[in-house]
């Protein structure tokens, strides 16, 4: 009869682990590798680093692909996907196994008067607390992929503004070489003229002085695009800068479209937008709090084998926690204090976001029109001073002096110009990180202006 007892027992234990595989007959969970919307997957084999010319348009595809941070990104969705289906799996079932009634003396020695208990529980979930996790989860998984977005969008502004800063670099580069140039030149006509008698001995030293500080002037330009590269390249993970150069349109800016709903156009912002959902995400909190403050129920059922008679019986058991002191009113106040919150930080999220575009946009709208004025003002006022110092010059009205006054003048102008076309370039893709997008400019004749070629390109050539 022992045989008959350990056999159910056998059965039993095989049918309780047999409820705990899951529904698709794997021990584990299955999770399917997705990556965030709006991205491939990650190339594990590596890449090719950009050997020629890069666009902004190559830049962009590299640094959402293989920037290194938002390749973290797709392990956090798993992770994510695997806390939801572990959310939906119901509670295990319970086995017990109870023995009475051996091991005593006279009669109850041994185990021929015992008795055992063999029964498996069941615990139910009550007030809907499966779906409620479900539900929970899926919205962290929501805020995973909107924190992807807000990545992304910091990459691909980063990766503008370490593009802008390369084409700069590459034109102050360009005018640092100019200028050295001319710097020799200047040099060789005045050495000429001071063997001649023209010109004071003094003037050849002014001369070679400048000779000098151009010399510098392009050795820091060098340098300063060799960091600007390296720091591009970094946007996508690259350790070393292996293109050879960047080429885009630097100098074709045209002014911002007012934005006639400064709340509206930060709406498409993920920094925003996700507060909707980590709202819902909180009020699904509160009503997991309140269903947990029902009871589940165990009910369990089984077989009870008497040794001495020979004899079995069924028995049933339902075991119900009473609520008497715990009612989770604990969890329930925190998930309601918490909702309060969310619905306060999204507020200041909003304040904050309009505060930093109106402040992005003012600069964008400064660089814009300091761009303008010294392209269409500035530029071509200091070329012609030069130019008109350069030939008095050489017909003997100026002397060296004046000549290095407005060649100085001219290239700071020129390296201004410049470095105000960053700042448009840098402070649109600011704008664009906080609108969630493109922006537009505004339909301007001025604006159609804008990409006529830029001024300081234009060649000093000798003097």
């Amino acid at each position: 009869m022992r045989r008959n007892t350990y056999m159910l027992l056998l059965w039993i234990v095989l049918v309780a682990y047999g409820g705990c595989r899951g529904a698709d007959g794997s021990s584990g969970p299955h999770v399917v590798a997705s990556t965030p919307p709006g991205r491939a997957a990650p190339n594990e084999m590596g890449f090719v680093e950009p050997d020629g010319a890069v666009t902004l348009r190559d830049v962009l595809a590299l640094a959402v692909l293989q920037n290194p941070e938002l390749r973290t990104y797709p392990y956090d969705l798993r992770a994510a996907e695997a806390r939801v289906l572990q959310a939906g799996l119901r509670p295990n079932p319970e086995l017990e196994i109870e023995v009475e009634e051996f091991a005593g003396s006279d009669e109850r020695r041994g185990f021929d008067a015992a008795e055992t208990t063999v029964q498996i529980g069941q615990p139910i979930e009550l007030g809907g607390k499966r779906d409620k996790r479900v539900r929970l989860a899926s919205l962290d998984k929501e805020l995973v992929q909107w924190d992807y977005e807000s990545a992304r969008l910091d990459v691909m502004r980063d990766a503008r503004q370490a593009f802008a800063a390369v084409l700069a670099a590459q034109d102050r580069v360009a005018l640092a070489a100019r200028l050295l140039d001319l710097s020799r030149h200047a040099h060789a006509t005045v050495a000429q003229r001071v063997e001649a008698g023209k010109d004071s001995p003094v003037d050849e030293l002014r001369a070679g002085v400048v000779l000098s500080k151009s010399r510098i002037e392009l050795q820091k330009a060098q340098r300063a695009l060799t960091v600007a590269r390296h720091n591009l390249a970094a946007t996508w993970g690259g350790q070393t800068a292996t293109f050879e150069r960047a080429m885009g349109d630097f100098y074709e800016v045209s002014p911002l479209a007012p934005l006639a709903d400064a709340a509206a156009a930060i709406a498409a912002n993920p920094d925003v937008a996700r507060w909707e959902t980590q709202e819902q995400r909180q009020r699904a909190a509160l009503r997991l709090e309140k269903a947990r403050a029902a009871p589940d129920v165990v009910i369990g059922g089984g077989v009870q084998r008497f040794e001495q008679t020979d004899d079995s019986a069924l028995v049933f058991g339902l075991a119900v926690p009473i609520p008497l002191f715990d009612r989770n009113q604990g969890g329930i106040r925190q998930a309601i204090a918490d909702l309060g919150k969310t619905r306060r930080q999204y507020e200041a999220v909003q304040v904050r976001t309009l505060a930093v575009l109106s402040e992005a946009t003012g600069a964008l709208a400064a660089a814009y029109d300091e761009v303008t004025i010294l392209r269409d003002d500035v530029l071509p006022r200091a070329q012609q001073a030069f130019e008109a110092a350069r030939e008095g010059y050489q017909q003997g009205k100026f002397d060296y002096l004046y000549v290095l006054d407005t060649q100085r003048t001219l290239f700071e102008t020129q390296a201004q110009y410049i470095d105000s076309v960053e700042a448009w370039h840098k402070a649109q893709a600011v704008v664009e990180r906080l609108v969630g997008g493109t922006v537009r400019a505004a339909d301007t004749d001025h604006a159609s202006n804008s990409s006529q070629e830029d001024p300081s390109r234009e060649d000093s050539n000798e003097q």
